[in-house]
């Protein structure tokens, strides 16, 4: 076998290849390199010897540095690289090129809502203002599962959308600011046809302010009040009849054709794998750089997770405002990080580990691959709606569930959740595609995994062709195509959304 087959080297400048199978001691892998002990599938193998405290370059940039010798031919991991010193050159704007329209239109079929927005799902939601009125939501959720939804065609489902928090927290700062930004996110998102927001009565995030002003027609949307309707059988009872008038009116809303620009796209990776960035990131990113060239916008987030790789994204930048906006977010979590007594190396993850990720600075070079090459152009705050078109990048953690939370209040259509060790996340009303960094996986885990990314892995397509097969499985969702998480009704309990401050 030729080392090509048996080995991944990304960069000419790279001191480590990636075993594209599992790697045996003493084996021979071609130009005269031998491999001195076994390597994991997945995991690094360094082409040359390594000095104590010498750059390790994978990608062509630093992952980190050695922490003892290395011998050419040896496992490259956790217990010899560390990261060292982080010294990166910004070069703001320096790669940022105008995005160039697509030659032909592309389409899907969608809702088209009344700000103009489009939905590629059509949910009702109930909304609970604070974790009182959770058990109330519920029920009411419950009451229209199984076939009595038959009645209401066109209707993606009643999903309660419910969280641990919204009171015994301060009523005015970031905490409360980021819950009602991240609520009302959801109640107007063009995935919903209609919303019902349910309150105890006395909690901090009152239900009036936050609905006030909300740019909702009025018959689609209903408000509830445990106390004044006279306690929790009273409420579930009134709650079941207001999301009938809700189903009656979202019923009636029908996909049409509309141009792929409609499409806002969240991108997540979870359980990555040393494949992360060599497959199923880079597949991503191709089909983001044909949806902006549709118009559309991809939002790359979970900011620990750039962190060592935020020069790349600067580059890019479409001004100095974005590069230096994106630079003051990372500040911000060296600063928070550090207040909690923990360091920004503190992910990867034992399951990124296992998988063959050794730093921070490697996962994050892996993880700016999903956005493409397309211009970085806005920085958003949690739960932001963009207000440009392209890729864009909000200030999220690193927690998928967190993260993905932040996308789907911004807007966020449809995701697209990229996976080595097998994620099974589910979303709604935001139908999530599952991408598998390798074909095992994709294999094993055959009812979660919508797409296999793996074939960049085992030589067989391109990360282009990737990205174009992509491209055309998210407008065909888009379309109204199930995702697997959706056939296995996955979703339910996937609203988290990013608690900061005291709780009192």
């Amino acid at each position: 076998m030729s080392i090509e087959s048996l080995l991944l080297r990304l960069h000419p400048a790279d001191d480590v290849a990636v075993a594209r199978v599992a790697i045996t001691a003493g084996q021979a892998l071609g130009d005269g390199l031998t491999a001195s002990e076994a390597v994991p599938a997945g995991h690094k193998l360094a082409l040359r010897d390594i000095a104590l405290g010498e750059d390790v370059r994978k990608y062509g940039q630093v992952i980190g540095q050695a922490t003892r010798a290395i011998a050419a031919g040896e496992h490259v991991h956790v217990h010899n690289l560390d990261v060292g010193p982080l010294l990166l050159a910004h070069a703001d704007g320096r790669d940022y090129r105008a995005t160039l329209p697509a030659a032909s239109a592309a389409q899907f079929n969608g809702y088209v809502r009344h700000d103009g927005r489009v939905g590629t799902r059509n949910y009702v939601l109930v909304l609970s203002s604070v974790n009182c009125s959770a058990t109330v939501c519920k029920a009411i959720e419950r009451h229209y599962g199984g076939p009595l939804l038959a009645a209401w065609p066109g209707v993606d489902g009643v999903v309660a959308v419910t969280h641990g928090t919204g009171c015994g927290m301060a009523g005015t700062g970031e905490g409360i600011e980021i819950l009602r930004r991240t609520l009302r996110g959801y109640a107007v998102h063009p995935n919903v046809g209609g919303v019902l927001v349910i309150g105890l009565g006395c909690e901090v995030n009152q239900v009036q302010e936050l609905v006030q002003d909300l740019p909702l027609p009025p018959e689609r949307l209903r408000v509830l009040g445990i106390q004044d309707a006279g306690g929790t059988r009273e409420a579930i009872q009134q709650g079941i009849h207001q999301v009938a008038a809700l189903l009656a009116v979202a019923t009636q809303d029908v996909r049409t054709p509309v141009a792929a620009r409609h499409l806002l796209v969240g991108l997540q990776c979870g359980g990555s794998d040393g494949y992360s960035g060599i497959s199923a990131n880079p597949a991503l990113g191709a089909a983001v750089d044909l949806l902006v060239q549709q118009g559309g916008t991809a939002m790359l987030s979970e900011t620990p997770e750039i962190y060592g790789a935020e020069h790349l994204l600067t580059a890019r930048a479409a001004s100095p405002h974005v590069a230096e906006r994106l630079r003051e977010r990372i500040r911000w979590w060296e600063a928070y990080t550090a207040q909690h007594g923990g360091d920004m190396n503190n992910n990867p993850s034992p399951g990124n580990k296992a998988g063959g990720i050794t730093t921070i600075l490697e996962k994050s070079l892996g993880a700016v691959a999903k956005g493409g090459q397309t211009g970085l152009m806005e920085v958003l705050a949690y739960a932001q709606q963009p207000s440009q078109h392209g890729l864009v990048f909000m200030d999220t953690p690193g927690y998928d569930p967190v993260s993905a939370t932040g996308q789907v209040a911004g807007g966020a259509n449809l995701i697209c959740f990229t996976t080595g060790r097998g994620s099974t996340y589910g979303c709604k009303p935001t139908p999530s595609l599952k991408i598998a960094t390798h074909t095992a996986i994709f294999q094993r885990m055959s009812l979660d995994m919508d797409f296999n990314a793996g074939g960049i892995v085992d030589g067989d397509c391109s990360v282009a062709e990737a990205g174009q097969k992509l491209f055309d499985l998210m407008l065909a969702t888009a379309s109204g195509r199930a995702t697997l998480s959706e056939t296995n009704d996955l979703g339910h309990n996937e609203f988290v959304p990013w608690q900061l401050g005291a709780v009192m």
